[in-house]
């Protein structure tokens, strides 16, 4: 048996007042009306616990949107889990924080878009970026620890020290600046949104200086992207080896991008978390080591990297069970060496400059907007 996960990341919905282009939920969307029931998520909270679960996190979409959300967080809080909120803090009003408050969630996770908002807007599709500050503000006033999260591309890595300065002054516990990872809307997206050498190597610079500039009061997180790393990451710590999600439809899937893979679907309508976790053929399918090809398989790196993302193996090749393309060692490293070579090209697309907390008003590439589901 293997061991349980420390982890369950609870996707309540996928209607969400944003348009974020880089948006990892699906291409098809979960309709309101097929959304598990409040009883089948407490279900599914006391069946996480009885696995070990330590951390729910409540993620969308925007986890606000539902009625529930509240009494969701309590009944986790009372299984003895550590709670957080993973929202776009729209609809985050001191009303309902402080109904979460009460019900014992002990974390809010934040998302931002950008500096200023003309672009943070404009990335969110609809206007946004005061709510959000007013909302870091209120989690801070509330005493809740604050991470903002910020999902870093082309259009505004160049404006990560005017971020940073936002992070400064919110009082930020936590941020993360986390470069887009190319999977659903954000693949769509990739020639508009994968950032240059010269992009990524000013970033890292910034990112060192502010992480000194902030030591002691706020922890500085900046993961590049993985189509510039020479070995590519162990999904989620593993396949299937410390998380597990269940999205709104009730499915369940070993990381956030996994709902897109040709693989038999196991759904806590139909099973117990248990069977779904330990037994089912989607966990399974890449747990461990047993399942790899050669280049992997004879690799010293196989208990490091563990394959890197079957995700991404699929969406580049059709192939899940192939070496990650990012990898230096795959015969398929090609395909990331060529979007690479397009993001640095000189007719490559431009992006806003760095001048700090200035209005954005210079053009920038058109985006596909994942479709706004708010209902």
């Amino acid at each position: 048996m293997t061991d349980g996960p420390l982890g369950l990341l609870a996707e309540l919905t996928h209607a969400c007042p944003l348009a974020c282009s880089y948006c990892s939920n699906p291409l098809e969307l979960t309709k309101r009306s097929e959304e598990l029931e409040t009883d089948d998520w407490r279900r599914v909270l006391d069946q996480a616990a009885d696995l070990g679960v330590l951390q729910g996190h409540f993620s969308g979409g925007e986890p606000l949107l539902r009625r529930d959300v509240v009494d969701l967080v309590a009944h986790a809080s009372g299984l003895g889990m550590y709670t957080n909120l993973v929202t776009s803090a729209i609809g985050l009003s001191r009303t309902r924080a402080e109904a979460l408050r009460e019900a014992g969630l002990d974390h809010v996770q934040v998302s931002i878009q950008a500096d200023e908002p003309v672009l943070s807007d404009r990335l969110a599709g609809i206007s946004s970026f005061q709510k959000k500050i007013e909302a870091a503000r209120l989690v801070k006033e509330l005493d809740w620890p604050l991470t903002l999260n910020v999902v870093l591309h082309r259009q505004n890595i160049d404006r990560i020290e005017a971020i940073l300065g936002w992070v400064e002054d919110l009082g930020a516990d936590r941020v993360e600046l986390a470069n887009t990872q190319y999977y659903g809307w954000a693949l769509r997206n990739r020639s508009a949104l994968l950032p240059s050498r010269e992009q990524l190597a000013h970033a890292e610079q910034v990112t060192r200086e502010w992480r000194e500039r902030l030591r002691g009061r706020t922890e500085v997180i900046y993961v590049i992207p993985d189509y510039y790393a020479e070995y590519p990451k162990p999904c989620m710590g593993g396949w299937g080896a410390r998380q597990l999600v269940v999205g709104p439809e009730g499915n369940a899937f070993p990381c956030l991008a996994a709902h897109e893979l040709p693989l038999p679907r196991a759904s806590v309508r139909e099973h117990e978390l248990a069977w779904i976790w330990e037994s089912s053929p989607l966990f399974s399918a890449f747990r461990g080591t047993d399942w790899m090809p050669d280049p992997c398989a004879s690799c010293d790196r196989r208990e490091v990297d563990l394959g890197g993302c079957r995700c991404q193996a699929f969406q580049l090749t059709g192939d899940m069970g192939r070496t990650d393309p990012v990898c230096v060692l795959s015969p398929d490293r090609h395909l990331v060496d060529e979007a690479v070579a397009a993001a640095n090209a000189p007719d490559a697309p431009s992006s806003p400059g760095r001048s700090a907390r200035e209005p954005v008003l210079v053009p920038v590439p058109e985006l596909v907007p994942r479709p706004h589901r708010a209902d």
